[in-house]
């Protein structure tokens, strides 16, 4: 699949493309991903576009290691104002919903939404692929074992690569059975793995590939990066980076990211390395 497309807007995936995170909630693992009012969202979108993102991602619950599950109402009052107001003030971005309530998705896309990123694959609402299907909206299928509220407690795979590639072939294979083809994967970094686990899913990302269809990532400042390194989540730029280069290098699509300027400088030189193998 080289485009997804949905409400007139298309995105192009023939190249790597960039998702900036918006948290609406006081939650986040990481601090400065975090924005509350239509001020400081748009302050954040303006300088990102500027810097080459192509895609916001809104969130308005947390789904950090120990967060609680959200609530419809709650959620709804964080986000469709926002969103609302985001798809006034710019009608040509891609918008994606990080969401895994699907009466959310229903008054996200009338809000203007064009993706939803659902990081519980479907497993949190069972209404989640029917409502996909029905609105044939773009839908990223994430793995996630357990719920964020336990999921780093005792992660447990017989091969966590095999376990996750056959989990997401079934979950298509429903999607696809319903009528929803605009599909995007997402191994799950960081959701019910270990630091192992993690690096055990970046070294084979390639496996993914035979699912035949776009691979999204979420590596920034992930626990992955600064555990073994020591660090904190704020530190952990350096690290996230290349991790998106060796990512990028097993063929990720999308950057799912905090910070979108060394993201896309990223996929700039990964590209002048494929035209120089290509030249």
């Amino acid at each position: 699949m080289s485009s997804l497309q949905y409400n007139e807007l298309i995105l192009d995936l023939t190249t790597p493309k960039v998702m900036g995170i918006i948290n609406l909630n006081r939650d986040s693992f990481y601090k400065n991903s975090q924005h509350q009012t239509i001020d400081t969202v748009s302050r954040y979108i303006d300088l990102s576009l500027e810097e080459g993102m192509d895609i916001i991602d809104l969130g308005a619950f947390s789904s950090r290691p120990g967060a609680e599950l959200g609530n419809t109402e709650e959620e709804r009052k964080r986000l469709i104002p926002i969103l609302t107001a985001i798809r006034q003030a710019y009608p040509d971005i891609f918008i994606s919903v990080d969401t895994y309530d699907a009466a959310i998705v229903e008054m996200a896309i009338d809000a203007g939404a064009n993706m939803i990123n659902d990081i519980s694959g479907g497993s949190i609402d069972t209404k989640m692929f029917d409502m996909i299907a029905t609105k044939n909206i773009p839908y990223v299928l994430m793995h996630m074992q357990g719920l964020p509220g336990t999921m780093q407690q005792a992660p447990n795979y017989e091969n966590v690569v095999f376990d996750i590639l056959q989990y997401l072939i079934q979950a298509k294979r429903k999607l696809n059975e319903k009528g929803a083809y605009q599909l995007v994967i997402d191994p799950g970094f960081g959701f019910g793995k270990t630091v192992q686990h993690n690096y055990q899913l970046l070294d084979n990302l390639n496996v993914y590939k035979i699912i035949d269809l776009p691979i999204l990532v979420g590596l920034s400042r992930k626990s992955m990066i600064y555990k073994p390194l020591e660090l904190t989540a704020d530190q952990a730029l350096n690290g996230t980076t290349v991790l998106h280069t060796l990512a990028l290098e097993r063929g990720a699509k999308i950057l799912r990211v905090h910070d979108v300027k060394e993201a896309k400088q990223a996929i700039l030189l990964h590209q002048k390395l494929m035209q120089s193998r290509n030249a």
